[in-house]
């Protein structure tokens, strides 16, 4: 969510092709799963609604041309393997609506692929709209909340329990556009999603907005992957109260929004409402964030913000995590965020992580004198110093990436260097203790890995480059 989005890409996203395509193209590249090209496409024309459960094969490509509704008691299953495109002059997107289903379950080896149409070499940010998923589950907004994005496509209930379907082992490459300030379409767009769905291993890259954005709701995911988006990589507003655990982030140096880019970016609404319930509270854990600093790049993009900005009221929570290269690290903002900070530090922390290679580790933490219900704060640098260092938080901070183990991310392939490598600090130091992390798979590391690399078969970070 944005306050302000007036941007033009053209120019950065050229220079991004230029400046890593030509350096990927001599580095070896990873191993891609190999998808079954099928000789013919189906035109999928959103002024026909799929109101009937419908079943698209792995035998054919399907062409999204305008926005794609499946309605309400609708469900549509896509066979493992199988090819989606979205068209570029329409502004193709495959909307679920509240009520439907959306049964997309790839495998290791045969991912769901959602993608541009343009030919390989000439795809890039914002060539299609999307996918959005929409449920009953409980938001911060009336049930009368359309999307953004998106005309008459409500979301939100009273259902936390609701099931939208599975989104497991899928892809999505070149989605996500600006229709308007403050009105985007992400990579993948959840609006009110519950707890009933299953949302595991989806890869967004190359994302012309947010990678993953929550507006409310109660839906947990595990196994995402942020690459190379162009603005935030992990958004939440309106009261998103769901878990997510282990996610990947890799920023391209060049490339960022005008609005500031940024790894996580919380609101509980646009206004910081306090009285808006529920607050959004989610909690991630597991989390690798590479940013844009310390990677032998001279030509940052300037508009790269902070990796993590907690603002407007939110109450989300971060553990067990690594972030890395971004000008600013953790930034506290706004009174009823910091005040929920200091006073009741349960609400908004981030416990077990490690700050890698920022600019700047910690950003404005103060109150204003006399606040109400918050201690009074005269310095405006040392109580979000004091809070990250609090003994039971376990948080550290390091000026280098090597100092973590991570030395040369190559673009096309960037496992290659993230894996933690043997005495890796980040191969210790996870906890599980907090009562918010009651749910949460337990593991003894900080960041995305220990020593299994769960992206291995079903990713791909080199889609610009694939033959669909």
């Amino acid at each position: 969510m944005k306050t302000s989005k007036l941007f033009s890409k053209a120019f950065l996203v050229a220079i991004a092709f230029i400046a890593f395509g030509c350096e990927d193209d001599k580095k070896s590249t990873p191993i891609v799963p190999v998808v079954t090209k099928p000789t013919t496409t189906t035109e999928v024309d959103g002024g026909t609604p799929i109101a009937a459960n419908t079943k698209w094969t792995a035998d054919k490509r399907y062409l999204l041309k305008g926005f794609v509704r499946v309605k309400a008691g609708a469900t549509l299953t896509i066979e493992p393997g199988t090819v989606i495109l979205g068209d570029k002059q329409t502004k193709g997107a495959l909307i679920i609506e509240r009520g439907a289903k959306l049964i997309a379950e790839g495998t290791v080896s045969k991912p769901i692929v959602f993608t541009s149409a343009q030919p390989k070499g000439s795809r890039s940010y914002s060539d299609w709209a999307g996918v959005i998923i929409l449920g009953n589950a409980p938001t911060n907004k009336p049930t009368t909340t359309t999307i953004e994005g998106v005309d008459n496509a409500f979301y939100g209930g009273t259902d936390a329990a609701d099931n939208s379907g599975i989104l497991k082992y899928v892809r999505i490459e070149f989605a996500g556009i600006a229709i308007s300030p403050n009105n985007e379409v992400n990579g993948l767009t959840l609006g009110g999603v519950g707890s009933g769905t299953t949302i595991q291993y989806v890869q967004v890259s190359y994302s012309g907005d947010d990678s993953f954005e929550w507006f409310g709701g109660s839906v947990n995911a595990k196994y995402l992957i942020a690459h190379r988006g162009f603005d935030d990589d992990f958004d939440t507003d309106f009261g998103f109260s769901g878990n997510v655990q282990f996610g990947l982030v890799v920023r391209d140096p060049n490339v960022a929004d005008q609005s500031n880019s940024n790894a996580f970016e919380s609101d509980n609404d646009g206004g910081g409402t306090v009285d808006a319930m529920p607050r959004t509270s989610a909690t991630f854990s597991n989390i690798t964030v590479i940013g844009a600093l310390d990677r032998g790049v001279t030509d940052v993009n300037k508009q790269y913000g902070r990796a993590a900005h907690l603002r407007r009221a939110t109450r989300q929570a971060i553990f067990n995590s690594v972030l890395t290269g971004f000008p600013m690290g953790v930034h506290i903002d706004g009174l009823a965020t910091q005040a929920d900070a200091v006073a009741t530090p349960s609400l908004v922390t981030i416990e077990n992580t490690t700050l890698a290679a920022m600019g700047k580790n910690l950003g404005n933490f103060s109150l204003p004198a006399g606040s109400t219900g918050a201690p009074t704060i005269t310095d405006a640098s040392q109580p979000i110093q004091s809070w990250w260092n609090e003994a039971a938080k376990a948080n550290k901070t390091e000026t280098t990436l090597s100092a973590i183990g991570i030395s040369s991310i190559n673009m096309a392939n960037p496992m290659a260097a993230l894996m933690p490598a043997a005495g890796s600090p980040l191969l210790n130091g996870g906890a599980f203790t907090h009562t918010r992390l009651a749910s949460f798979e337990k593991v003894t590391y900080r960041g995305a890995f220990g020593t299994t690399n769960w992206t291995t078969g079903w990713t791909n970070f080199d889609p610009q480059n694939t033959d669909y």
